[in-house]
C-alpha cells in the first residue's frame, strides 16, 4: 500500500504512527525544496534514514564526532569510488572505525535525519511498501513512539528558540571575553566573531539548523554572545545551489570546460568548504587536464616497444581494452596505424597509450629505430 500526501495535511507523527500500528516495511520518502530524505521501516520500527543534505552523511557525522579524519574520509570516499562498497564497510575493514562505534554512530545519525524532520511544516511525502535497501550494513531498531515524542520535545523547544533567534540568517556578536571550556563552545565562538550566521555555523559544524540553533540559544542565554542582526528568512536553496553547481561542474567536467568546472565546484566550496564532492571534483578536473596533456603529447608516427617480457606482463593487472592494445604493439606498427585497429574511441585508446607509458610498460620510438 502507498501513501502520498504533504506534511501540511498529514503530519510526520502519524505517518510514523501509521507505519507503526501496520508494522509496515518500506521507506518513506520526504521531499521539502532540495531536500529528499528517507525513513526506511521493518515490520513497523525505524530501521534506518537517510538523506542528500551534506551534514547528514554518515562521513561528515563521523568526521564531526572526530572518529575519523578528514584525509581518512576522503581516502575511504575515493576508495568507495573503486570498490563500489558502502563506506561503513570500508571504514570498518581497514581498520578506521570499529563495528560497535559504526553501529552506534549509525544509529545517532539516523535519530538525528528523523528528528530534524519534525521541524518541517510542509513537504511532500510518499511511503513505498516493500522498498528496503538490499545492501544495508547495519539495522537499527528505533521504537516509533520514543521518536515521536523526542520530536515533540524538540518542536517545542524550537519555538521558544525562534523567539530570540529569529532567523536562520542571524548574525550575532561576542558579548566581553566569555570563558567557556568545551571545545565546540570555543568553535562557535569563533565562528560567531567571524560574522557567520547562523545557516553557514550550521554548515561549517555539519550539525542540524535545531542542534546549531539550540546551543547559540544556550550561550545567548548565559550572556556569551547577542544578536546583532535578526536577518530575515532566505529566499534562495542553499542545498539546491551546491547541488545545482555540482550538476554544473560534472557537466563542464565532461564537455572538457575544465576552467568553468572548477569555479563551479570553488563555487560549491564557498558554500560549502568542506563538500567532499566538489573537491573530488577538484581533482578529476586536475587529473583530465593531466591526461588531456598526455595525450597530445603522443606522437603518431612513433612505433610503440614493449619494456617488458611476457612473464612481466602476465603479472601485471590490464583491463581489456588494455590488453588489446598491448596485442598490437609488435615493434613494427606506429601508434597511428594501432589507433585504426581499435575498437574504441581514438581518444579513449590515446589514453591508454599515456597509461602504459606512464606504467613503463612501453616506450615510443622513432619509425627508424629497431626494437632492441
Amino acid at each position: 500500500m502507498s501513501l502520498v500526501g504533504n506534511l501540511r495535511t498529514m503530519a510526520l507523527p502519524d505517518i510514523l504512527q501509521w507505519a507503526s500500528t501496520g508494522r509496515k516495511t518500506g521507506t518513506l520518502h520526504l521531499e521539502k525544496r532540495s531536500i529528499r530524505k528517507g525513513i526506511v521501516f521493518s515490520d513497523g520500527k525505524i530501521a534506518t534514514s537517510w538523506s542528500n543534505d551534506p551534514r547528514e552523511s554518515l562521513g561528515q557525522f563521523l568526521m564531526r564526532e572526530r572518529l575519523i579524519t578528514e584525509e581518512q574520509l576522503f581516502k575511504a570516499l575515493l576508495g568507495q569510488e573503486e570498490k563500489g562498497r558502502l563506506l561503513g564497510s570500508i571504514l570498518v575493514s581497514e581498520g578506521l572505525i570499529d563495528e560497535e562505534i559504526l553501529r552506534a554512530a549509525l544509529k545517532t545519525k539516523a535519530e538525528e535525519t528523523v528528528f530534524d524532520l519534525f521541524l518541517w511544516t510542509e513537504g511532500q511525502f510518499q511511503f513505498k511498501e516493500g522498498e528496503f535497501p538490499p545492501d544495508l550494513l547495519i539495522q537499527i531498531e528505533m521504537s516509533v513512539t520514543s521518536v515521536i515524542l523526542e520530536g515533540i520535545r524538540r518542536v517545542d523547544e524550537w519555538l521558544r528558540i525562534r523567539e530570540v533567534l529569529p532567523s536562520t540568517r542571524a548574525t550575532f556578536r561576542v558579548n566581553g571575553a566569555p570563558q567557556v571550556d568545551d571545545s565546540l563552545e570555543r568553535q562557535i565562538l569563533g565562528l560567531v566573531a567571524s560574522g557567520r550566521t547562523l545557516a553557514e555555523i550550521s554548515m561549517e559544524l555539519r550539525r542540524s539548523e535545531f542542534d546549531t540553533a539550540a546551543r547559540l540559544f544556550e550561550l545567548h542565554s548565559r550572556g556569551c554572545i547577542v544578536v546583532d542582526k535578526p536577518g530575515e528568512e532566505p529566499q534562495g536553496d542553499t542545498i539546491g545551489a551546491i547541488r545545482e553547481f555540482l550538476t554544473k561542474g560534472y557537466e563542464f567536467l565532461q564537455a572538457k570546460q575544465y576552467d568553468d568546472a572548477l569555479r563551479a565546484y570553488e563555487e560549491v566550496l564557498s558554500l560549502d568548504r568542506l563538500n567532499q564532492n566538489a573537491k573530488k571534483g577538484l581533482i578529476s578536473v586536475a587529473e583530465a587536464r593531466r591526461r588531456d596533456r598526455a595525450v597530445r603529447s603522443i606522437a603518431r608516427d612513433k612505433v610503440p616497444v614493449l619494456l617488458m617480457d611476457f612473464v612481466e606482463l602476465t603479472r601485471e593487472n590490464f583491463d581489456p581494452h588494455e590488453g588489446f592494445v598491448l596485442s598490437r604493439v609488435n615493434g613494427q606498427w606506429d601508434v597511428q596505424s594501432i589507433l585504426k585497429l581499435c575498437p574504441m574511441a581514438e581518444e579513449e585508446a590515446l589514453s591508454i597509450f599515456s597509461r602504459l607509458l606512464e606504467r613503463k610498460v612501453i616506450e615510443l620510438r622513432p619509425a627508424n629505430a629497431k626494437a632492441g
